[in-house]
């Protein structure tokens, strides 16, 4: 950047040579009349145009390829920034609003990252060069020139913070927009299925209509501003033109003297109106950076402490000691919440909606930290251990499968990256996938589309569990992970993740009965605490909760549809989801 910046002050130096040298040839035409003179001035001025030509190459090339560069490491320096952040902060911002940060704001620190610096050195150079041919040719046309500064930097100050708080405002209804885009393309079907497309239509126009308002507001303040600048360097000019042509005619100034002075003055237009310019982009990226670095100092809740240790390789010993949590201090999710899983045992947790299930999963994947006791497993504090060392021994099967829209076979590798397709094969197989992933066109190449909508739920589930059974992970999470699919190939999948969960700890929200009935123990949750725990049968005879959501719905589960031909949904995936 600084070379380019010294490329830039070398063309605007030899702007400056160049209308010196039209000034001294407008003498040598008119006065001197010396044709051979003005042959050798000919010739140095192509000289210093090709000059000049090079030098603006130069710098063009380099400024963009060091803005291109800067801005895509900037990108990705807050992409990362936001993967490392904690799952509080998605759960508290739209996903628009993060994307328009990410893309617009960054992009408009781009295009001022590129043009303010190179276009300042450039007319700083020609304003200081400028101002000093003017001062040796005629310091009183000069002073006149100078008087006219402090009322530009008065007029661009008070313009100027107008148009940086406007800017931020205009970023902010740019988020809310591509936020409003990014809600109704993923929820189309909910949109097309309510009959709502109108009604978001209406929404998208008033929120682009806002912004056309703001940005009309801005316009006028920029259609003002600049006029004003521009008049005031056009005054300066007017006036270099009076008091000039005056001292020509009373031959105190050469005809070619005038011409350069008011060919300088002409460039010195450029530095004042482009100051104004550059000050409003600045300006305008002082907004966007605001928002951008309000993301950047952005701190994650969930971090590696600093004497944080590598989990060595674990037999999955999960111990809850009086663990409290609370997404909202008002709102207490978990309290004195209390368990131990022994290695290789099999865990269900079952309870009302709300009960605080989900919530013990994402602090046993240490997605949170509690805020009252502490979470251990084999004896090692979850706080203590780095997140790396930790994440690599778990694996998460949530219930609505996460696809990304790559291939099927880069899908199940994102489990584990170094696979050979002869294990990912087998995986497949494991996950009951393999059939009908060759049934496809372009089988393991096959495009799954955003979020695996080219799939069926039962399909993308089947993905989910191959992608785990390759990480092959000690402690097993699992959001009942065959809830999306049919009795023959939940069998199937219950007959892999059984092979899979030998040995392994597993830990499973249990919306099904086949599930309860595989798990070593059930921890009935309610109200944010254990409130039950032990094998089916014992907590059956214990009448309590487990008895009460058990029983709820075990009559219509049992009934089979004569007509269809098909079983009735399980009474857990009702009263205990």
């Amino acid at each position: 950047m600084v070379m380019a910046a010294l490329m830039v002050m070398m063309v605007a130096a030899l702007n400056l040579l160049l209308v010196r040298l039209a000034g001294k040839m407008w003498d040598i035409i008119t006065i001197q009349r010396n044709y051979q003179l003005m042959t050798q001035t000919i010739f140095v001025f192509l000289g210093i145009g090709v000059a000049q030509s090079m030098l603006s190459m130069g710098h063009g090339y380099m400024t963009t390829r060091v803005t291109q560069h800067l801005i895509a490491d900037f990108r990705t320096h807050l992409f990362s920034h936001l993967q490392g952040l904690s799952l509080s902060f998605f759960a508290k911002r739209r996903t628009g609003e993060i994307l328009s940060r990410l893309m617009n704001d960054v992009g408009i620190i781009k295009t001022t990252v590129k043009e303010a610096p190179i276009d300042s050195a450039k007319h700083l150079v020609t304003l200081i060069g400028g101002i000093g041919f003017l001062l040796v040719m005629n310091w009183q046309l000069c002073m006149l020139i100078l008087l006219l500064l402090p009322i530009l930097v008065v007029v661009a100050r008070l313009f100027g913070r107008r148009l940086k708080a406007l800017s931020t405002q205009i970023q902010d209804q740019k988020a809310s927009v591509t936020t409003l885009i990014e809600e109704v393309l993923s929820g189309i079907r909910v949109v097309k299925s309510f009959v709502q497309t109108r009604r978001e239509t209406g929404r998208y126009r008033l929120a682009l209509q806002a912004g056309v308002a703001m940005s009309l507001r801005r316009s006028v303040i920029l259609s003002v501003f600049i006029p004003i600048i521009t008049f005031l360097t056009f005054a300066m000019a007017s006036v270099v033109l009076w008091y000039g042509g005056k001292q020509v005619m009373e031959e105190t100034m050469t005809p070619g003297d005038l011409f350069a002075f008011i060919l300088f003055a002409g460039i010195l237009i450029g530095p004042f109106g482009s100051a104004a310019r550059i000050y409003s982009q600045i300006k305008e990226a002082q907004g966007a950076m605001q928002r951008v670095f309000e993301l950047l100092d952005t701190k994650p809740e969930v971090t590696d402490q600093p004497n944080a240790r590598i989990l060595p390789t674990i037999q999955g010993h999960v111990y809850f000691s009086h663990v409290g949590f609370a997404y909202d201090s008002r709102q207490p999710v978990l309290s004195d919440a209390s368990f131990e899983v022994q290695p290789g045992e099999m865990v269900a947790l079952v309870g009302p909606t709300g009960s605080g299930k989900t919530t013990i999963v994402n602090l046993l994947h240490r997605f949170y930290d509690p805020t009252e006791g502490f979470i251990s497993i084999d004896g090692y504090d979850l706080r203590e251990v780095t997140l790396e060392s930790l994440y690599r021994q778990i694996a998460l099967v949530p219930q609505e499968s996460i696809l990304f829209g790559e291939t099927i076979l880069e899908n199940i590798r994102y489990g584990r990256e170094s696979a050979t397709e002869e294990e990912v094969l087998k995986a497949s197989q494991a996950a009951n996938a393999h059939a009908f992933i060759t049934a496809l066109p372009d089988q393991y190449q096959t495009l799954v589309g955003e979020k695996g909508v080219n799939l069926s739920g039962g399909q993308r589930q089947r993905i989910a569990i191959a992608r785990a059974i390759l990480k092959n992970p000690r402690l097993l999470i699992l959001d009942e992970a065959t809830s999306a699919l049919d009795s023959e190939s939940e069998m199937l999948v219950q007959e892999a993740l059984s092979h899979l969960m030998a040995g392994r700890t597993t830990v499973v929200i249990a919306h099904r009965l086949t599930t309860i009935q595989q798990a070593n123990r059930i921890l009935v949750v309610n109200r944010g605490s254990i409130v039950e725990e032990g094998t089916h049968s014992v907590l059956m005879q214990l009448g309590g909760l487990y008895h009460h959501l058990y029983t709820l719905r075990m009559a219509e589960w049992e009934v089979q549809d004569t007509t269809a031909g098909t079983e009735r949904p399980s009474p857990l995936s009702r009263g205990m989801g």
